[in-house]
C-alpha cells in the first residue's frame, strides 16, 4: 500500500481549480473531482448536457479534434473527453450526454 497523501499533496490541482474559478467564474459549474489516486489531476465533468463541456473546451482552447468520443450504457450515453496540461496539472474535461435516437430514413421511415 502506498503512503497516505496529505491535502498539501493535492495543492497543484486545487490551485488550478482556484485559477479557473477566478478566470472563468462566469462559466457553467462542473462536477469537480480531485483525488489522491491521481494527485496531479483535476477533473471537470458535465452530466446530461454537453453545452457546458463545449463551453469549457472553447475557453480552455482545446481543439475539437482533440476530443475523444465513446459511448456507455449500451450506447445510450455519449462520453466526450479531452485533457490538457494547465498550470502544472493534468486537467481532464468530461461530458456525458444522451445519445440521440437514430432517425429513420428511406423505406423504413
Amino acid at each position: 500500500m502506498s503512503e497516505a497523501l496529505t491535502l498539501d499533496d493535492l495543492a497543484v490541482p486545487l490551485r488550478v481549480l482556484r485559477l479557473l474559478a477566478a478566470d472563468f467564474g462566469h462559466q457553467l459549474a462542473p462536477a469537480v473531482r480531485v483525488t489522491t489516486v491521481w494527485p496531479d489531476r483535476l477533473e471537470l465533468e458535465f452530466h446530461g448536457d454537453l453545452a457546458g463541456f463545449e463551453a469549457w473546451r472553447d475557453v480552455l482552447g482545446i481543439a475539437p479534434d482533440a476530443v475523444t468520443h465513446t459511448t456507455q450504457s449500451a450506447g445510450r450515453t455519449c462520453v466526450l473527453r479531452a485533457h490538457i496540461e494547465y498550470a502544472g496539472a493534468r486537467l481532464e474535461l468530461v461530458g456525458y450526454g444522451r445519445t440521440p435516437a437514430p432517425v429513420a430514413v428511406g423505406a423504413a421511415a
